[in-house]
């Protein structure tokens, strides 16, 4: 069985780490003498942002061609053309957000006349050039390009209804999976040095976040709310990308230069976000994030901006944190009062744990992707 992923970034972002664990779930599966074994080829509309290759099983058969048609570029009929013919010869293709449409567009146009296989798109959140507002050049493109797809896979009632309304998709088409993690797995606290580079040392407290170091993710925000904690607590940034020059310099602007720590990207979240003491989130756009739904696990209380589908993820008792979109002042209280009271954090975290572990275990999402592809492929089961 061979897929082909096309991404708009395989860098180590939400998205791309939940393509990685599918991958390596359903290799897994594959019989013991290799009959369903799959073999999978990645491209990325950005070249070499392939970030997200570390969270791979390395026996997975993967494949990172550098001579595939690049996804970005004006849609002529002749680029559509050779993007097309690259699909040949895979059973299953899956593509991801709005760098990947190019490719959408062109399974459309010519997937009949070459008999290309089935297109699962996934549309995860945008990027900044749409956290303010959808573009309605995009939807239109959207709206064309999807309507070859087999499924649209969305993960936030948001998106649903953005895909129903904006994009007019059909409702047998859109399949809303929401995204869940191995919840069992971040029951145990990690050992202290569990972060490469970075010890906890004692008396010390942690205000975290896992997230792309990218503009979208405004963590310049999330260091001017920080900037008035107690000198205690420290700032942990997990995760990499173009902005991190312009988080430090922010943080030398807030004069807590000293205690913001970007240690890089963590492939092991359960084995670090128990570390933290408080979750933050400081985005201009989300979804459903998965970094929250890690913090929920993890038993920590969440302090965050009413993006995406957040304030329906977390618990009734942390939905006072949860705080209106843009408005720093109310993201800095949010923090500021969950860090003042450990009785309060303790009592949240136990309420967020236990509707991650009700609501958001990996087992139904991978279930749910199975069903989703198999369908598209005409198959009784995936893989």
């Amino acid at each position: 069985m061979r897929l082909l992923h096309l991404h708009s970034s395989f860098s180590a972002g939400g998205k791309e780490l939940r393509a990685a664990r599918l991958m390596n779930v359903f290799g897994a599966q594959a019989g013991a003498g290799g009959e369903r074994a799959i073999a999978h080829t990645v491209v990325s509309a950005q070249p070499g942002a392939f970030g997200a290759k570390v969270a791979l099983d390395p026996s997975l058969d993967v494949r990172f061609p550098g001579d595939f048609p690049s996804l970005q570029g004006l849609p002529t009929p002749a680029r559509l053309l050779r993007i097309a013919r690259a699909m040949k010869g895979f059973d299953l293709v899956l593509s991801y957000n709005w760098g990947a449409m190019d490719a959408v567009l062109a399974h459309r146009l010519y997937g009949r006349v070459l008999r290309l296989p089935p297109l699962v798109h996934h549309e995860d959140g945008f990027n900044e050039d749409e956290a303010a507002g959808l573009k309605p050049a995009r939807n239109l493109f959207r709206r064309a390009a999807l309507a070859g797809a087999s499924a649209l896979v969305v993960p936030s009632r948001r998106l649903e209804a953005i895909a129903l309304d904006a994009w007019k998709q059909p409702r047998r088409r859109v399949r809303l999976i929401i995204n869940g993690i191995p919840v069992a797995a971040y029951r145990e606290p990690p050992p202290p040095g569990a972060i490469p580079g970075l010890s906890k040392a004692t008396g010390d407290k942690w205000l975290g976040t896992l997230a792309g170091l990218r503009a979208v993710k405004n963590l310049p925000r999330l260091v001017r709310a920080f900037a008035g904690l107690p000198p205690e607590w420290h700032l942990v940034i997990l995760g990499e990308g173009p902005e991190r020059a312009v988080i430090e310099a922010q943080a030398r602007a807030c004069d807590v230069a000293d205690r913001l720590h970007m240690p890089g990207f963590v492939p092991d979240p359960a084995r670090a976000v128990g570390l933290f003491d408080l979750f933050a989130l400081s985005s201009d756009s989300e979804q459903f994030p998965i970094s929250v739904v890690e913090a929920m696990a993890a038993g920590l209380a969440v302090a965050s901006p009413a993006v995406g589908d957040v304030a329906e993820m977390v618990s009734v008792e942390n939905r006072s944190y949860v705080t209106p979109p843009g408005d720093e002042a109310a993201l800095a209280w949010a923090m500021a009062e969950l860090a003042a009271d450990p009785a309060l954090r303790e009592t949240v975290g136990a309420a967020n744990r236990s509707r991650a572990e009700a609501h958001y275990d990996e087992n139904t999402m991978i279930r749910a992707y199975a069903q989703v592809y198999g369908k598209a492929m005409g198959a009784a089961r995936f893989p």
